[in-house]
């Protein structure tokens, strides 16, 4: 399956993740591709939006395009920098806050269904 261009993704805005209210704003998402085992998400953090600590099912692995993320995974913080990476495994606490815009990809396996986790809020 080839993916569509760009400028073809939909905005989805959350304001709510795992049950929680994202804070400072809320995140917009694009969906970049779906495969059989994962699916690759596009989010644009504004400075100040966060997400809450959380966990889920599934493992991601994330990539910083552009911007700063403060990143927590389990009792660690630590500052991100553009061409930085992370993983979060399944079941672990943890949450993300822009420290100034900032757009990440992020892989996520087995593919979450997207509707389950991420709502408007």
């Amino acid at each position: 399956m080839t993916t569509p261009p760009a400028s073809d993704a939909k905005v989805i805005r959350v304001g709510m993740l795992e049950g929680r209210p994202v804070y400072g704003g809320e995140l917009q998402v694009k969906l970049r591709v779906r495969g059989d085992e994962m699916v690759l998400l596009e989010i644009f953090y504004a400075a100040g939006v966060g997400t809450p600590l959380h966990s889920h099912t599934h493992e991601s692995v994330i990539y910083l395009v552009s911007g700063k993320l403060k990143a927590t995974i389990e009792d660690k913080t630590f500052v991100m920098m553009p061409g930085d990476t992370c993983r979060h495994p399944a079941g672990v606490l943890h949450g993300a806050e822009a420290l100034e815009d900032a757009v990440i990809l992020e892989c996520k396996s087995p593919a979450p269904d997207l509707s389950a986790f991420m709502t408007a809020g």
